[in-house]
């Protein structure tokens, strides 16, 4: 009698732990930075995992996903991050030209202009379309490193969120196929389309990230 062969569950555990630990590690700003390698590395290892898993010669596909997702919600931290860094040193650089030429500074990050007081909020529209569900669906609710998610959520999906009209803001939504086919997301700013993407097959994921610094 020939031994059972053993599941080679390598790949799907190795991306669920650098999912895991890249997730932690992209919500710290600067220390953040090591989440980068992280979170690539461990969605590249959750899909070949899970992808051992569909031929039968691994048994752990849900911890393949779980990496996946993780992986993915990092990825989108360390996305808003470099986004938040790179506004802040553009702002920097332009306020010193403008110091040195005798013009006043910008207002910080995040700050909104004084006569900009009694501007409207922002309306942010987060979309998902498909067909079935989205294992799951993440977004940002604060312009910046805040986020939410849905699991199992109904296509198509939309969600509205209200924000004051700051100088500088971070969007993003990400979703995971529940089945076959096309699963797209789109992100619209104040009635104006900021990022739109698509992705197909069967727990592909999906992402769309966008920022207003130039809105």
């Amino acid at each position: 009698m020939h031994a059972a062969a053993q599941p080679r569950n390598g790949f799907g555990t190795t991306g669920f732990v650098l999912g895991l630990v890249g997730l932690i590690f992209s919500f710290i700003p600067i220390i953040g930075v090591i989440a980068w390698p992280l979170v690539i590395l461990g969605l590249i290892f959750g899909i070949l995992g899970f992808n051992r898993a569909r031929k039968g010669v691994a048994t752990n596909s849900g911890l393949a996903i779980t990496g996946i997702v993780l992986s993915a919600i990092g990825l989108v931290v360390c996305i808003i991050w470099a986004a938040a860094f790179g506004k802040a040193a553009d702002d920097i650089n332009r306020n010193m030209q403008q110091l040195e030429q005798g013009q006043p500074a910008a207002p910080p990050i995040g700050e909104a202009p004084a006569d900009n007081s009694s501007a409207q909020p922002r309306t942010v529209v987060y979309e998902v379309t498909g067909s079935g569900k989205a294992l799951n669906i993440t977004y940002t609710t604060d312009g910046m490193t805040s986020v939410e998610q849905q699991q199992d959520a109904a296509l198509p999906f939309t969600k509205e969120i209200s924000l004051p009209p700051e100088a500088f803001q971070m969007f993003s939504v990400s979703a995971q196929n529940a089945g076959n086919g096309t699963i797209s997301c789109k992100i619209t700013v104040d009635g104006k389309a900021l990022k739109e993407a698509s992705s197909n097959g069967q727990y592909s994921v999906v992402m769309c990230n966008g920022d207003v610094k130039n809105w």
